[in-house]
């Protein structure tokens, strides 16, 4: 019945299904069968069946730490062994680990070798009792088939002295990090003997054919059932255990499922079914990953170059990389993101390369930073002085004439009484913008950051990092120098006519922001006024003045006469006039000027031209070997990058075979074929063989699943996702018949509330 569970037309135990399996585990650790149950479940015995080799079972502890097996169909037998160091080693620990490495052994040594690497894990030492190392093991033979399984270590609740309540925690926490993998298969192993009386004819042999039919708890893909060794068939051969085994499921109740439900052989087919089936509904994303990952290995292979070993390969190499560099440079200044480099316009290492927006959105800022803060002081109207007040940089006009006066008497010159000294502007001007320096230096200081780290990025992305550290400190930061060298100057060249000297402008929005001023404050004035003349509120809006006499000569002299009869204080007035209109006029002037002369022409115009070949071609053949010969880590980051583009390569092509073949979805549905009255009819046929029941899904949540199993079965439309759940009627090594007869009436149905809470209890 066994040997028709395999159906050679699906092609599973195949060439391409191995090389398949074998891509996907240097693809990714996820996609792997782990096999996780309670200590002394039986784990370790379905994991021999299966793969054909002992895995030790000496330890009450059982499985100390994560044991990868990948099974892998091969004309001739071999297997290797090494250890793959846990996250919590340290650098000495994991040397020394990676030290152990069996290539070439015979399956007859792989369970002293498994002694072997638990002593170099220092597992059962006083100083750990399970450890975070995962032991890597390879095995090829005829009869194997194409599986990649993990054998973890068993859970427990209780403590004893060779395990503590920290070394439990670590157990959950070591299988809950491989089950939370969404590719994960998991093959769950719950002990069958945890209180069922499974003797000939009784009602708890029933319970367990409701099980193999999937019909007292239910799962997606159902249960399964293998047949383990007793304790006297320890020392059988495998060959002896199938033998065995088949026998068993060929009589008694055993024999009316389908052959597909029982059995190791069985059971290797369904466990490579669920597998293919998987990486089939997974093709889409394997594919996207697989796409990702080539564009890696491209980009870093394009960063490496080709192997360059001497003088010529290494200038060539150089060449290509300042031609990259001027071509991407001259894209980030001009504004043209076209290029694979430039990213997600959304993410900040995107936003940072492009640096004509980052040169453009900084000199906005600026200017508008210049409006708002540029100026000393604000002046406002003598009707807004409590405001003024609360500000330190407010002053009302009156307030500044006040500070003014003593400065025009000061720079008095040869004007006549009324008027003020040109020098009088200059002087209220230079205070005026005494804090454009600071403001106009921080812009450039900003832009100067943004600019080094996008010609670091540039430079990142075109050589290898040892060879981008070098150009950076050889050529490129000696020709930055010159550039801030030139930057600053030009700086300071802008700013100086507003620092010094004496103010020069013919432009004619000078006279325009002149004009606005006085009309301001003219109408102001005028608006005072009338309001004084007609007893009004003009802030109120329209008023009418009905039926009364205007006098025109007395408005006239009220609007006519002179509101500041001081010619000391008016001729200050007009200075302040004339440098405000001077300041915004100054102010324009410079933020286009810095814009210009300084960022444009000093900077964003000398980028591209801070690795130009004619400095490649001037370097000695040292000097390239210095910067382009390759590192030993560049050497190893090629060979690895051009290893994994082999394999991506292969699987692209692999994947994108079978993705058009779209390989069939499993069917489980031969497992309600035989009626409850057809199974029960046959419920009193002996049977005296020990048997392991189990199911194949895969979950996120193991434990969780099988408790809510056990309290409400579970149907394919209230679990979404795929569980794994079997059970073992012994603890490893026993017999049902060995189960003491005064205990059965402890037992009952597995749906019976005493039974669920039993087996609640024993996965607490």
């Amino acid at each position: 019945m066994a040997s028709a569970a395999f159906d050679p037309s699906l092609g599973l135990q195949s060439s391409d299904h191995r090389d398949l399996l074998n891509v996907i585990d240097e693809l990714r650790s996820e996609g792997k069968t782990i096999v996780c149950g309670d200590q002394s479940s039986g784990k370790s015995s379905v994991l021999e069946a299966v793969s054909g080799f002992p895995f030790p079972r000496k330890d009450n502890l059982c499985t100390r730490f994560a044991t990868e097996v990948i099974l892998r169909r091969n004309a001739t037998e071999h297997a290797k062994v090494d250890i793959i160091p846990g996250p919590d080693r340290t650098n000495e620990e994991k040397a020394k680990l990676a030290t152990f490495v069996k290539t070439e052994v015979e399956l007859a040594q792989l369970e002293r070798l498994i002694n072997d690497a638990k002593f170099i894990m220092g597992v059962g030492t006083d100083m750990r009792s399970f450890s975070s190392d995962i032991l890597h093991v390879e095995i090829a033979g005829p009869s194997q088939p194409h599986l990649t399984l993990v054998d973890l270590p068993g859970l427990f609740r209780a403590a004893n002295r060779l395990q503590t309540d920290d070394d439990a925690e670590a157990v959950t926490s070591l299988v809950r990090s491989y089950m939370i993998k969404e590719r994960s298969i998991i093959l769950a192993v719950v002990s069958a003997k945890n209180d069922f009386a499974n003797q000939i004819g009784s009602e708890s042999e029933k319970s367990f054919i409701d099980l193999a039919q999937n019909k007292d708890i239910a799962f997606r893909l159902g249960w399964h059932v293998v047949r383990n060794r007793d304790f006297d068939a320890q020392s059988s051969s495998t060959e002896e255990r199938d033998r065995v085994e088949r026998e068993s499921f060929q009589s008694g109740v055993w024999a009316h499922l389908p052959g597909k439900a029982v059995g190791i052989a069985a059971l290797k087919d369904r466990l490579s079914r669920v597998l293919q089936d998987q990486i089939s509904n997974e093709l889409p994303k394997l594919l996207e990953d697989v796409e990702c990952g080539l564009r890696g290995c491209g980009k870093t292979l394009d960063q490496l170059g080709t192997p360059r070993t001497t003088f010529s390969e290494q200038r060539l190499y150089l060449h290509g990389v300042s031609e990259r560099f001027t071509y991407l440079a001259k894209a980030a200044i001009e504004g043209s993101y076209q290029d694979i480099f430039f990213g997600n316009p959304h993410k900040a290492p995107g936003i940072v390369k492009r640096f004509r927006a980052v040169a453009q959105n900084a000199s906005i800022s600026f200017a508008e930073t210049m409006r708002k803060e540029g100026h000393q002081r604000s002046v406002v109207d003598s009707t807004n002085s409590e405001t003024a007040e609360g500000d330190g940089r407010l002053i009302s006009r009156e307030a500044f004439i006040d500070e003014v006066l003593p400065l025009m008497r000061n720079t008095r010159g040869r004007e006549l009484p009324g008027t003020y000294s040109p020098h009088l502007i200059a002087d209220l001007f230079f205070e005026q913008a005494q804090r454009w320096e600071g403001l106009t230096r921080g812009y450039i200081s900003q832009l100067w950051d943004r600019t080094t780290v996008a010609i670091g990025l540039i430079l990142n992305h075109v050589a290898d990092s040892r060879t981008a550290e070098q150009l950076l400190r050889r050529i490129v930061h000696p020709a930055l120098e010159g550039i801030k060298f030139k930057l600053d100057d030009a700086v300071s060249g802008i700013l100086a006519p507003h620092q010094a000297g004496h103010p020069i402008t013919y432009n004619h929005y000078f006279i325009e922001n002149l004009q606005k001023l006085r009309q301001k404050r003219q109408r102001q004035l005028l608006s005072k006024k009338l309001d004084q003349f007609f007893g009004t509120n003009s802030d109120e809006g329209l008023t009418w003045c009905e039926g009364r006499t205007v006098d025109v000569k007395s408005l006239l002299t009220t609007l006519t006469e002179s509101s500041m009869p001081d010619m000391d204080r008016f001729a200050c007035s007009e200075a302040i006039d004339g440098m405000m209109a001077y300041y915004k006029v100054a102010m324009k002037t410079l933020v286009d000027d810095i814009a210009v002369l300084a960022v444009e022409r000093c900077l964003l115009k000398n980028i591209p031209e801070l690795l130009p070949s004619r400095t490649i071609i001037s370097l000695s053949d040292d000097q390239i070997s210095t910067v382009a010969a390759e590192s030993d880590d560049a050497r190893a980051e090629r060979s690895r990058a051009e290893k994994e583009h082999r394999v991506l390569t292969k699987a692209r092509a692999m994947l994108r075979r079978l993705d058009q073949s779209h390989p069939s979805e499993l069917d489980f549905s031969t497992f309600q074929t035989r009626s409850n009255e057809d199974i029960a009819s046959n419920a009193g046929a002996a049977s005296s063989e020990r048997s392991t029941s189990f199911g194949t899904n895969s979950t996120k949540d193991y434990l969780g699943t099988i408790r809510q199993g056990l309290t409400a079965p579970l149907s394919e439309s209230s679990a979404p996702l795929d569980y794994t759940l079997s059970t073992n009627d012994v603890l490893v090594n026993g017999t049902l018949n060995a189960l003491p007869q005064e205990d059965h009436d402890d037992w009952g149905m597995l749906g019976s509330k005493k039974k669920k809470k039993k087996m609640l209890d024993s996965l607490h």
